[in-house]
């Protein structure tokens, strides 16, 4: 089984990530039983089937897709209030996009389950992410996890406001 980074300790993964490989389509794909991250694609062309089994399926969003595809237009939360985890795939390392989509999830939609970085997880980024509202990361495979683990800890501060902070550290100094 392998392992990845959620709430800050490394643990067992049960979910599998749902690449659409050269010649499937959305609509054929077969649909694996165990707890699997659909891309977007196939959760517009299976979603009855995929809502039947909302506690073992989730999404995940690629670099081009964003969070308003799965909120309903009002600004509530559409499927995303039955989605245990919402996947956010950075494809490249300099690749920021999953950064704005992880925030949106959370801040303007709300969005209270797992959001996991997956794709081209580094070290480096790690403690960015976790500023923006992402709370699991796949770290890719040819990397240390344990080593990864020390990017979530790597800053005592910091200057912005986040997710996980919203205040500056200007508007936090004490006087």
């Amino acid at each position: 089984m392998t392992e990845i980074i959620k709430n800050d300790r490394i643990v067992d993964d049960s979910w599998r990530v749902l690449r659409l490989e050269e010649g499937e389509s959305p609509e054929t794909v077969d649909l694996p039983p165990e707890p699997t991250l659909f891309p977007l694609s196939v959760w517009r062309a299976r979603k009855a089937a995929l809502l039947s089994r909302a506690e073992t399926a989730g999404v995940w969003l690629a670099s081009i897709d964003t969070p308003e595809e799965i909120a309903d237009g009002d600004g509530t939360l559409g499927i995303l209030g039955i989605l245990p985890i919402v996947g956010i795939d950075f494809p490249k390392f300099s690749d920021g996009r999953g950064y704005s989509s992880a925030r949106l999830l959370r801040e303007r939609f709300h969005f209270k389950g797992e959001i996991r970085a997956i794709g081209d997880v580094l070290q480096d980024q790690l403690f960015l992410m976790k500023r923006c509202g992402i709370d699991a990361y796949a770290v890719r495979p040819d990397k240390d996890i344990r080593a990864a683990l020390t990017g979530l800890t790597g800053f005592s501060e910091s200057y912005q406001g986040g997710v996980d902070e919203p205040l500056p550290l200007f508007r936090r100094r004490k006087a």
